[in-house]
């Protein structure tokens, strides 16, 4: 439980936590999370819900983040002495590098896509690629709206609509792949 994000609950907290510098050593770290669901609205609506304490929330010992900063300023190793310590600066209140952190968020939503042909019927790519991009001003609309609501306008976030033939087949065969299921 030591490294993970949330220490109540071992599947509560983010997905990760993903970091890079700047060329203006601007340390961006990227609260990710990832939703699986039937509806690509659900997957939207869950996924940002779930980043948006991590991103928007005032730097406090409550915040939802601190757990992510402490396991960062604390456990991080980059196997490479001077570069771990050059990251935990990035953390240290006393440190001038404390104030040039910007705080982002990496999503992944997965949802059901009617374009995709039934069981046993094949294809034709260019037709799922088309009915795919006929789809995707939903899915922008969907996106853009619920970043409005949950006042994440002014973050960055890098968003990655995951369509699939079935989400409950997707996480089966996950499932499946992990030993976790049949």
């Amino acid at each position: 439980m030591d490294l993970k994000t949330d220490s109540r609950m071992h599947y509560h907290g983010a997905d990760g936590v993903y970091a890079g510098v700047t060329d203006e050593g601007i340390l961006k770290l990227y609260w990710g999370e990832s939703k699986i669901y039937k509806t690509a609205s659900d997957a939207i609506r869950e996924c940002l819900a779930s980043l948006s304490p991590f991103l928007i929330e005032a730097d406090h010992e409550g915040a939802e983040r601190e757990r992510d900063l402490i396991l960062l300023s604390d456990k991080a190793d980059l196997a490479d002495p001077k570069l771990t310590q050059a990251l935990k600066r990035y953390f240290d209140k006393n440190s001038a590098m404390s104030n040039r952190r910007q705080y982002c968020g990496v999503a992944l939503v997965g949802f059901d896509a009617d374009f995709y042909p039934g069981e046993g019927v094949k294809g034709v790519a260019a037709d799922i690629a088309s009915a795919a991009r006929a789809e995707l001003e939903q899915w922008k609309n969907r996106i853009s709206d619920r970043v409005a609501e949950e006042k994440l306008q002014q973050i960055e976030i890098e968003l990655f609509c995951l369509p699939l033939p079935s989400a409950e087949g997707f996480r089966d065969a996950f499932l499946r792949a992990m030993g976790l299921n049949g």
